[in-house]
C-alpha cells in the first residue's frame, strides 16, 4: 500500500476514532489486539487520544510538580558539569599547581583528569544492574552519595593519593547516577515533549559549569589553598539535592509495571501525562496498552556483568550502534579539547593571564548553555537526524577556520582573538547539535529490557572515548598545538557521513513505537517515512476533531 493511500485510509478512520473516544466506547485493548496493530494505526490512535486528553495543563499544580521532578533529576547532570569545569578552572590556578606540584598540561595532569574517567567507567557496572533491581530513584541516591563522599575527599586532600581517590569516587558516583537519570526522564515524559525534557537534562551540565566558573572567578584571586578547596566543597550541593528529594518523586511507570505494580504504574502515568489525572483516560489506556505489549513481566536481564544480550539480534545491534555512535562521537568531536583544556587553548592563542583565562572559561559556559538550551527546545520539531547532521557539518567548517587562524596567532592580536571567537562558536554549535542528543537519543532508542544495561554501556563507550581526550590531548596539545584542530576537523567530516547513512529518526514516537522501527529491515528509511506520516496523522486528527464538533 502506498504512503498516500495509507494517509487516505487513516483520514477516513480518524473521525470515527475521535468520536468513539469522546463517547467512551473504546474498551482497553487486549495484549493480542495491541500486538496486531500497525505502526500507522498506533500513531492514529495516539493522535486521536491526545485530541481528547492533551496532557498536563500549563499553570496547574501537577504541571508545576512535573517540572519540580525534572529539576531534581537534572541535578544528576549539573553535578557532572560542575566537576568537569571545576577541574579545568582549578587546573589554571597557581595555588593548586604549587600545592600538588603539577602543570596545566602534561602527563601528571592527564592522570588527575583521567582517574575521574576511570571512576565513571567503574560506575557503569552497578549502573547496569541497580536501576532494574532497586528502581531508578534508589540508583540515583546511591550514585550521588558516592559522589558526595568523593567530593569531600578531594576538598580535604593533603596529598596526591587522597585527591586521586576522591576524584575516582566522584567519577564513579557521576557514572552510577547519570544512567538512571536518563532512563527515568525518558520513561516519565510524554512522547511529544520527550526531546525537550530529556534534552534539557544534559543542558544542566552547563548550569554546573556556570556555578563552578562563576565561583572561581572570585576564589582564584585568593592567595591561599581555599581558592581551590572551596569550589570542591560546593561540588556536593547538586548531588545532595537529588539524594534528599528524589525519593519524593514518583517512580518510573515502566519500571513499576516490570515489577508487577500495574495499578501504581497506571496512576503515575495519569498523574504525569493526563489533563484529568484519570487512570481510565483514553490517552493513559493507550500508553498502558503499549507498555503491556512491549515489557515482559519478568523484567530485564539481571546478569549485570554480561553485555552480550545487547547484541544478539539484528535490531539489538542496530540500537547499540546508535548508542556507540552517540557515546563515541559525543566525546571525540573536539568538545573534550575545549571543555577540559580551554586554559591551554587560550595560552596557545596568546592569552596567559590567569584571571582572564578563568573569566573566558565562564563566558564559554554561558554561550555553550545558550546553544544547548536552544537545541533542546527545537529537537522535537527539528528532528534528531537533522539536528545532528546540521550541527556536525557546521563543526567541520568552524574547525577548519579556527585551525587556520590559530596556526600562528602571535603574528596578530586580531588573528588570535578571531581564533578564540571560533573556539567559542564551536562550543555553541556543538552544544546546539549534540548536548541534548547525548542524553535523549540513547535513552529512547533502547528498548525497556535493554535500557538500563544499554545506558551503562553508553557510559563505558563515552568514557573510553574520553580517555583519548584526558590522556592523549595534554601531550598532543603540548607537542603539536593548533594541528590538533586539523585532526578533529577531518574526524568530524567522517562523522557527518556516518550520521547520514545510519542515524534513525525518532521524533514524535512513543518508546514502544521506536522498538518497531528497529524491527524493520531498513530502519533509517522507515523512520524518515514514519516521521512524515506522523506529522500528517496529527494534522488529520485535529481536523477530524474539528469536524466532529
Amino acid at each position: 500500500m502506498s504512503h498516500d493511500s495509507n494517509l487516505s485510509r487513516q483520514d477516513s478512520n480518524l473521525k470515527a476514532d475521535v468520536q468513539a473516544i469522546e463517547g467512551g466506547s473504546i474498551p482497553e485493548a487486549s495484549h493480542k489486539a495491541a500486538t496486531e496493530k500497525t505502526m500507522e494505526e498506533m500513531q492514529a490512535q495516539l493522535a486521536a487520544a491526545r485530541v481528547v486528553d492533551p496532557g498536563l495543563i500549563p499553570g496547574t499544580w501537577r504541571f508545576i510538580q512535573f517540572h519540580l521532578v525534572f529539576l531534581v533529576i537534572a541535578c544528576c547532570s549539573g553535578d557532572s558539569g560542575f566537576d568537569g569545569t571545576v577541574m579545568s578552572g582549578i587546573n589554571a590556578m597557581k595555588q593548586y599547581q604549587q600545592f600538588f606540584g603539577l602543570k596545566d598540561a602534561g602527563a601528571k595532569t592527564g592522570i588527575v583528569f583521567g582517574i575521574y574517567t576511570i571512576g565513571q567507567l567503574c560506575g557503569a557496572f552497578p549502573a547496569s544492574y541497580l536501576p532494574d533491581k532497586l528502581g531508578r530513584r534508589w540508583a540515583m541516591v546511591i550514585g550521588n552519595l558516592i559522589l558526595i563522599f568523593g567530593a569531600i575527599l578531594t576538598a580535604t586532600a593533603n596529598g596526591n593519593p587522597r585527591f586521586l581517590g576522591g576524584r575516582f569516587l566522584t567519577g564513579m558516583g557521576v557514572g552510577l547516577a547519570g544512567a538512571p537519570a536518563k532512563s527515568y526522564l525518558a520513561e516519565i515524559t510524554p512522547p511529544h515533549h520527550r526531546g525537550r525534557y530529556v534534552g534539557l537534562l544534559n543542558c544542566f551540565y552547563y548550569i554546573g559549569q556556570l556555578s563552578a566558573t562563576g565561583m572561581m572567578i572570585a576564589t582564584q584571586k585568593w592567595q591561599n589553598n581555599l581558592s581551590w578547596r572551596l569550589p570542591l566543597w560546593i561540588q556536593v550541593v547538586m548531588p545532595a539535592i537529588n539524594a534528599m528529594f528524589v525519593l519524593f518523586c514518583p517512580e518510573s511507570p515502566r519500571w513499576l509495571y516490570s515489577v508487577g505494580k500495574t495499578d501504581e504504574a497506571r496512576r503515575v502515568l495519569a498523574f504525569l501525562h493526563s489533563s484529568t489525572n484519570d487512570p481510565n483516560s483514553p490517552l493513559i489506556k493507550h500508553e498502558m496498552d503499549e507498555i503491556i505489549r512491549v515489557i515482559a513481566l519478568d523484567g530485564a536481564d539481571k546478569r549485570w556483568w554480561d553485555f552480550r544480550p545487547l547484541f544478539r539480534t539484528r535490531s539489538q545491534r542496530a540500537r547499540m550502534w546508535m548508542v556507540v555512535l552517540i557515546g563515541a562521537f559525543g566525546q571525540l568531536s573536539g568538545n573534550g579539547m575545549v571543555t577540559y583544556f580551554l586554559t591551554v587553548l587560550l595560552r596557545i592563542a596568546g592569552i596567559t593571564s590567569q584571571s582572564k583565562q578563568i573569566t573566558l572559561n565562564f563566558v564559554n559556559s554561558v554561550t555553550s548553555m545558550i546553544g544547548a538550551v536552544t537545541g533542546a527546545f527545537v529537537v522535537d520539531s527539528f528532528g534528531r537526524r537533522r539536528l545532528l547532521l546540521t550541527g556536525t557539518t557546521c563543526l567541520v567548517v568552524i574547525l577548519a577556520i579556527a585551525s587556520g587562524l590559530l596556526s600562528n596567532p602571535t603574528t596578530s592580536q586580531a588573528r588570535a582573538n578571531a581564533g578564540i571567537t571560533f573556539i567559542y562558536l564551536f562550543m555553541v554549535v556543538f552544544s546546539f547539535g549534540w548536548t541534548s542528543m547525548q542524553a535523549l537519543y540513547p535513552a529512547e532508542v533502547l528498548s525497556y529490557d535493554m535500557r538500563t544495561k544499554g545506558l551503562a554501556f553508553l557510559t563505558l563507550v563515552a568514557q573510553a572515548a574520553s580517555c583519548i581526550n584526558t590522556f592523549g590531548l595534554p601531550s598532543a596539545l603540548a607537542a603539536i598545538g593548533y594541528k590538533v584542530y586539523v585532526i578533529f576537523c577531518i574526524w568530524d567530516l567522517f562523522e557527518v557521513v556516518v550520521i547520514w547513512f545510519t542515524v534513525v529518526e525518532t521524533k514524535g514516537l512513543t518508546l514502544e513505537e521506536i522498538e518497531n522501527v528497529f524491527e524493520n529491515p531498513s530502519p533509517v528509511k522507515y523512520s524518515i517515512e514514519l516521521a512524515a506520516n506522523n506529522r500528517a496523522t496529527i494534522k488529520a486528527a485535529h481536523a477530524a476533531a474539528h469536524d466532529a464538533v
